[in-house]
């Protein structure tokens, strides 16, 4: 069993027991989420897709920890005119687990 959810503005496809990566999210670690814009859910070959989510389907998960990504280095050169910029990025980002898919 699977669904397609939204969460913080991504859709992501989430599985019970599997971690997501998202953007940063308000929340203390160890606090519930539910999440209740499921687009789509997969139980065992019976595809319910919504207009635009499932009536009836929610999807709790927990808050595992918030973390940073890797650092993304962004390099700017114009050659012959000695410009050189480097500007590093690191995206905040929080673990979630998926606890359970409920369909209504």
């Amino acid at each position: 069993m699977y669904a397609i959810v939204e969460i913080a503005g991504q859709q992501f496809k989430v599985e019970k027991d599997r971690s997501v990566y998202t953007h940063r999210l308000a929340g203390a670690e160890g606090a519930a989420l539910v999440i209740d814009k499921v687009l789509l859910v997969d139980n065992d070959g019976k595809i319910s897709v919504g207009a635009p989510t499932v009536a009836g389907a929610t999807v709790t998960a927990k808050i595992v920890a918030h973390v940073r990504g890797e650092k993304v280095l962004v390099f700017k050169k114009k050659r012959r005119k000695t410009y050189q910029k480097m500007n590093g990025h690191r995206q905040d980002l929080t673990k979630v687990l998926i606890e359970s898919i409920n369909v209504k």
